[in-house]
């Protein structure tokens, strides 16, 4: 009988971690992203917006705030292309400026969701026990508690500012990412290069940043465009109910509330605001269901 070979001990640096996720892999996932018409589409209308809310001071030179009231409800035409409002205000001024308010607190307030939702969800996902029911109960009650109810509430408190609306925004969208993040930790925590990870002593919070995070930044990835799309549309929303935005702001859901009493016979005072708020949830949603898509075919 030939003798049995011994086995060689397996080193627990020999374990390695799994690759990052699709969608960090670099310029190959960028390529077939690239390759998408819905992601083209969406990627250019984001970009474009971005872009109005910067430099739209220098694309018209019309103030959106001076008031002409010689010119009110002035229809679509060549000298206003998007109309007057109740008072002369040029309609394709007011949408253009609108889009700084909005792009100022929507990523803002992603971030914000995102990012602490993203700390809790590895923390608890990763570490587990009396942390992370402690927290997911939290998380429970901030999701069943109705987000109208609590921007009222905390508008009323604190007062009407940007700061205020990040923040309630973010604070709406953290159970949401608070889950998600959790479930694709979980995932991650029961894969060898965990353990391994443990094994060496590896630092908890090296563990989080250094080997967890990772593996799950594609879901983060997501979760930030899709937030950001929500953020917009919530933005719009509470400007639109007086809780954003004072009255006059161009703000698009404040524009909104602020002519839809002359929808009859001044359609177009609300309509390119609308349309403003459609096109960039729109752009942020294709984005983002892309996104979605590569990370679920890694």
């Amino acid at each position: 009988m030939s003798p049995v070979s011994p086995v060689s001990p397996v080193s627990v640096t020999d374990v390695a971690p799994p690759p990052v996720t699709a969608v960090a892999r670099g310029p190959g996932a960028l390529r077939r992203l690239v390759r998408r018409p819905s992601f083209v589409a969406g990627a250019v209308l984001l970009v474009g917006w971005a872009v109005v809310a910067v430099f739209w001071p220098h694309l018209v030179p019309i103030d959106p705030m001076t008031q002409h009231p010689a010119e009110r409800f002035r229809s679509p035409g060549w000298g206003h292309l998007f109309g007057t409002d109740q008072f002369g205000r040029d309609v394709l001024a007011r949408v253009l400026a609108g889009a700084r308010p909005v792009l100022a607190a929507a990523p803002l307030a992603t971030a914000v969701g995102v990012g602490a939702g993203s700390l809790l969800g590895l923390v608890c996902g990763v570490r587990r026990g009396l942390l992370d029911e402690i927290v997911m109960r939290v998380v429970d009650v901030l999701a069943v508690f109705p987000s109208l109810v609590g921007a009222v509430v905390v508008v009323a408190l604190v007062g009407r500012s940007t700061t205020t609306l990040v923040i309630v925004i973010g604070v709406f969208f953290l159970p949401i990412v608070t889950r998600s993040v959790r479930a694709a930790a979980l995932v991650e925590r029961e894969k060898p290069y965990v353990e391994a990870a443990r094994l060496r002593g590896e630092p908890f919070p090296s563990l989080l940043g250094r080997e967890v995070l990772p593996n799950v930044a594609g879901t983060v990835l997501v979760e930030a465009t899709s937030r950001l799309g929500d953020a917009v549309f919530a933005a719009a929303a509470l400007s639109f109910l007086g809780l954003g935005q004072p009255p006059g702001s161009p703000e698009w859901g404040a524009s909104v509330a602020d002519n839809r009493v002359f929808l009859q016979h001044a359609w177009w005072t609300v309509l390119f605001p609308a349309l403003a708020v459609a096109s960039l949830v729109i752009g942020v949603a294709l984005v983002a269901d892309n996104l979605r898509e590569q990370v679920a075919a890694r």
